[in-house]
């Protein structure tokens, strides 16, 4: 049980590799890149399967011979399939592993996809975007474990950066092809190139992705007698429970006010930008998406090396004492500086700039914003997998950046899309982030509002401020497992 004392926060003074380091060796550099490369492949589909269809829904309608409201039920169908998926695929890869979850979950992408495109009524098609946003929604919560499992402490945030990167640029790109689909081409054949991705997925993942949990930490492993085919029973919800630590609370609570500045910049971009600078096409609606993508896509890998730096760096004026929250010192750059000014600043512009240099210093606060967000997330989601590195795709899956698409929103004849982000707790904050944007715009104007949400970013590393100062009083309270320096 970890405590105050505990070895949570003490290292080893020889230079001998100890057992457990050895296990970081199983993989050399190239082949861990390797793996970080299709992790982050999978880690794509969820937000490209969400995103890239919302666009279309305006065509599904029309075609399916229904209404709109009736059409954005599927929207609401595949937040619910995914919110159980993200707990399923990572409760179940503690018990048989990242590679085996993986290798079940696509094939449901794959059918799901070619269902979706071949649907000729709304009944089929809610059935098939169930299956379908069902199966990739692990993508997330197991490339988190993937790389817990084969970087070790002082390298892992350079590998979450990498994979969170990727699978962000997803959430920017995809209203992007779903824009150019909806536009010019066909949202069945859409569907279709997601399986085609899917099977190059799980062909990719059959041949060359090993499996990394480290041995004799699976479930099925432990078993004294087994089945030749072994179907055990996992609680899916037990990953939620994490949360009852003050230190995965709070961190989760600061990572939500944080991504709120993301739903006041992207939730009503048609609505504020658009309508601001005269934008009505659809596919230059989503190319707005992209800096905010951009940004995260580099903004992620920077953040995770100075997260590992830092770890090293305290660590070492500790002599040789390792206390997990130092990485949690690499989000004052994004917290308390590129976040609040990205956002505060873009409100501002819109309300006071016009023409062609508001849109494009709006666009530069878009991928401002981006780095910033990441600058936030990446030492948060390398401490949650620190600190319960043997659940690490639980607590992910407790904290997943889900992305889901929610009903459109109609005001001023300006169709603006939702997303938000789904995960417990968080599914709350944001939800109700989400609930009042429009309101607030029209309320008080883009400026205030997004005044408003910078204060809230800020008030979100106080949160970490505190967490990084009583850290190990924190998890002294509440022991849920906390790993040690040993087991890391």
């Amino acid at each position: 049980m970890a405590s105050e004392a505990s070895p949570l926060l003490t290292s080893s003074s020889d230079g001998d590799k100890t057992a457990h380091e050895v296990i970081y060796d199983r993989f050399t550099r190239r082949r861990k890149r390797w793996i970080v490369f299709i992790v982050s492949c999978a880690g794509l589909l969820p937000k490209l399967v969400a995103a890239s269809f919302v666009p279309s829904l305006p065509q599904v309608a029309k075609e399916l011979h229904s209404t709109h409201a009736a059409v954005s039920l599927t929207v609401s169908l595949s937040t619910f399939a995914t919110a159980i998926g993200t707990l399923v695929w990572a409760a179940y890869s503690s018990f048989y592993g990242r590679r085996t979850m993986y290798l079940c979950g696509i094939p449901f992408l794959c059918i799901g996809s070619c269902g979706v495109a071949m649907s000729n009524s709304l009944r089929s098609l809610l059935f098939w975007q169930f299956i379908q946003t069902f199966g990739c929604s692990g993508g997330l919560s197991l490339g988190a474990g993937v790389i817990g499992d084969i970087y070790k402490l002082e390298e892992r945030g350079i590998g979450i950066g990498i994979f969170l990167g990727a699978t962000l640029f997803g959430f920017a790109v995809a209203p992007f092809f779903g824009g150019v689909a909806a536009q010019y081409w066909s949202w069945r054949n859409l569907h279709y190139s997601l399986a085609v991705w899917g099977l190059l997925e799980l062909l990719l993942i059959y041949v060359l992705l090993p499996e990394t949990s480290h041995p004799g930490t699976l479930g099925i492993d432990k078993l004294k007698q087994r089945r030749q085919v072994h179907i055990a029973w996992v609680n899916p919800l037990r990953s939620l429970w994490l949360l009852r630590s003050p230190n995965l609370f709070g961190v989760m609570l600061a990572t939500s006010l944080a991504l709120i500045t993301d739903y006041v910049l992207l939730v009503p971009l048609a609505y504020t930008i658009g309508v601001r600078y005269g934008i009505t096409n659809k596919a230059i609606i989503g190319a707005c998406f992209l800096p905010n993508g951009l940004g995260n896509f580099i903004g992620a890998p920077l953040a995770g090396r100075l997260s590992d730096v830092l770890i090293r760096k305290w660590q070492k004026k500790r002599k040789g004492v390792w206390s997990p929250e130092d990485r949690l010192r690499a989000t004052w750059i994004g917290g308390l500086f590129m976040v609040p000014l990205s956002v505060g600043v873009s409100g501002l512009l819109t309300t006071y700039v016009g023409g062609p240099i508001g849109l494009l210093l709006n666009l530069l606060c878009l991928f401002i914003n981006g780095m910033g967000v990441v600058f936030v997330l990446n030492p948060i989601g390398s401490y949650n997998v620190d600190v319960v590195h043997s659940q690490s795709a639980e607590i992910t899956a407790a904290n997943a950046s889900v992305l889901i698409i929610c009903r459109d929103y109609r005001t001023r004849n300006s169709l603006t899309y939702l997303p938000f982000f789904f995960s417990g707790v968080r599914s709350f904050i944001l939800s109700v982030a989400t609930a009042l944007v429009i309101p607030s715009i029209e309320r008080i104007g883009v400026a205030w509002t997004n005044i408003i949400v910078a204060v809230l970013a800020l008030l979100g590393q106080g949160i970490i401020f505190l967490t990084i100062r009583y850290g190990d009083r924190m998890r002294a309270s509440v022991d849920v497992g906390f790993s040690t320096i040993e087991n890391n």
